[in-house]
């Protein structure tokens, strides 16, 4: 590699770096406790106890927890019906009217039911009434800084930047490399040399790793906008053909438990997960919008709509996913490793304080810099046959 061209890709490496740093420290840090969620999430639940029933017992009728949810909230609408397939609960999300929650979606609210045994477990108050959850502020931290679809965007851009970032530093970490073994750390030199020798040994180690959460964090960033774009293609042009008809009203819904056995009968070989109400944004004015999912561990996050007629209980579509809403469904169990139980999580957990390690030592690196910040980085790694930065923080020898 010429001097000419080093000098560009380490230029690209560093300020990539440092506009992603910060950002990539926050979204490092809030999604560790992320991928133990599952985990966190059972351990400040305060629902009662799960009745202990027998091997094999049946499940409660959806039929009956609608009615039970609207007898205990006259005058509200059913939003939708979760069946958990993990653990004996169904939940039902309910809001003051579909308007209302098309205006503020978090209007909302819930009420968790035994599976079995129909008992009311807990109940939530409106989301905007309820405090936020730890995991809740993590979450809105990591995917969007609170900021709703332009801090989703901004991410995806820091994200980009990112794996920009990676790659560039790959590109200045081989020739400073080349009389060095592998991972050398040179303990007996400064403490600046020591903390950039580490800094690109992290970064290597884990590249394969940083590439993956970095393309997938991205792609996930993009997740409403792909989701409107489906909505305004596919789903658009699958309901024309009842535009204009009038919307069933409450009383001429036919049985939710009925749609969910013909979906299940259907799809023998899929889970149905959710029962969505006609009226909602997320659905269709006219149909049962039922989600299932593959039984199998490498389809088990890969969902289908299916359709059924809210009138008449009749299965009208099983939609079939684009290509750009697989590619998100796929992305999400990679970027938060949570499909391969908790050996895998504490895995991504340990790579993720690895990237931490990395991040927070191109910021040290970066703020020890002297006067002149390509110049000191470019005699110290050329004289001394150093390691460029390696991969995001960028800032390692500026």
């Amino acid at each position: 590699m010429t001097r000419l061209a080093l000098r560009r890709w380490f230029w690209l490496h560093k300020w990539t770096s440092l506009i992603c740093t910060v950002f990539l420290l926050i979204i490092c840090i809030t999604g560790l406790p992320l991928v133990f969620r599952d985990e966190i999430g059972d351990w400040l639940d305060d629902s009662l106890p799960y009745a202990s029933v027998p091997d094999g017992s049946p499940t409660v009728s959806l039929d009956g927890l609608v009615a039970k949810s609207r007898e205990m909230y006259p005058g509200q609408t059913v939003i939708s019906a979760f069946i958990d397939d993990d653990e004996p609960k169904i939940v039902m999300t309910m809001a003051p009217s579909w308007d209302a929650f098309t205006a503020n979606r978090k209007s909302a609210h819930w009420i968790k039911f035994d599976s079995h045994t129909g008992q009311i477990l807990k109940q939530s108050k409106p989301f905007d009434e309820d405090g936020p959850s730890f995991l809740g502020i993590m979450l809105s931290l990591h995917r969007d800084l609170f900021a709703g679809l332009p801090g989703e965007l901004f991410l995806g851009a820091m994200g980009l930047l990112f794996v920009i970032a990676v790659v560039s530093g790959v590109v200045v970490y081989g020739p400073f490399m080349r009389k060095l073994d592998f991972g050398t750390v040179r303990t007996q030199r400064s403490p600046r040399l020591r903390w950039l020798d580490l800094h690109n040994m992290i970064g290597v180690i884990t590249l394969a790793w940083l590439m993956v959460v970095g393309l997938t964090g991205v792609i996930n960033e993009l997740s409403t906008p792909l989701f409107g774009l489906w909505q305004q293609t596919d789903v658009k042009a699958m309901l024309a053909p009842m535009r204009g008809k009038p919307v069933p009203a409450e009383s001429e819904l036919s049985s939710p438990q009925a749609a969910y056995d013909t979906v299940q009968a259907a799809l023998p070989d899929m889970i149905a997960t959710s029962v969505v109400f006609p009226g909602s944004p997320f659905g269709s004015p006219y149909h049962f919008l039922v989600w299932t999912k593959g039984k199998e561990p490498l389809t088990a996050r890969l969902f289908s709509p299916v359709l059924v007629d809210a009138r008449t209980g009749v299965l009208t579509t099983i939609v079939t996913m684009p290509w750009y809403l697989r590619a998100l469904e796929v992305s999400r169990p990679l970027h938060f490793g949570d499909y391969g139980g908790l050996p895998l999580k504490i895995i991504w957990a340990l790579l993720d304080i690895a990237t931490i390690t990395v991040l927070g030592s191109g910021v040290y690196l970066w703020l020890s810099r002297k006067s002149s910040p390509f110049a000191e980085a470019e005699a110290e790694l050329m004289e001394s046959n150093a390691a460029a930065p390696s991969s995001l923080a960028g800032q390692a020898a500026e």
